[in-house]
């Protein structure tokens, strides 16, 4: 079949099958006429490998998945590489999130603190005019505001 099938009959993208075959994680004979062609086994493989990123994994974390893409992945035993994989990469998205929450902590603070800041003063904060808009340029007029 060719990249457009394996895209519609796996919900993929073609572009998202090119970097799969760049990645290693599937592989395509060349017709003829140059057109990628993928044996039916494929379309098991890509939904194996979009079942594992749905999961968090990244295209590096399949890699270790490669020996058994193309039986059910979901189903299997789990391994101890792909156990070692899946704690990595929980591990990596606990510090993301910690570091987010870290963030969002400092943010609300800051704003209970310039609130409390606010409501201190008693009086609202100075009105500010709006910038000053710049000149329209004119027919006459060129960018750099020669005269033309």
């Amino acid at each position: 079949m060719r990249i457009g099938e394996l895209a519609r009959v796996t919900g993929c993208t073609p572009r998202a099958l090119r970097h799969y075959e760049e990645h290693g994680l599937i592989a395509a004979t060349r017709a003829a006429n140059g057109y990628r062609e993928y044996d039916d086994a494929t379309v098991t493989r890509v939904r194996n490998i979009r079942h594992l990123l749905g999961a968090g994994l990244t295209l590096d974390d399949v890699r270790v998945f490669l020996p058994c893409l193309d039986g059910d992945v979901a189903a299997a035993p789990p391994s101890p590489a792909g156990l070692r994989v899946g704690r990595e990469r929980l591990a990596v998205l606990d510090a993301r999130i910690a570091a987010q929450l870290a963030v969002r902590d400092r943010l609300a603070a800051a704003l209970r603190d310039a609130a409390a800041t606010l409501a201190s003063d008693g009086d609202p904060p100075p009105a500010t005019s709006p910038a000053p808009r710049p000149p329209r340029a004119s027919s006459t007029t060129n960018p750099a505001g020669a005269t033309l």
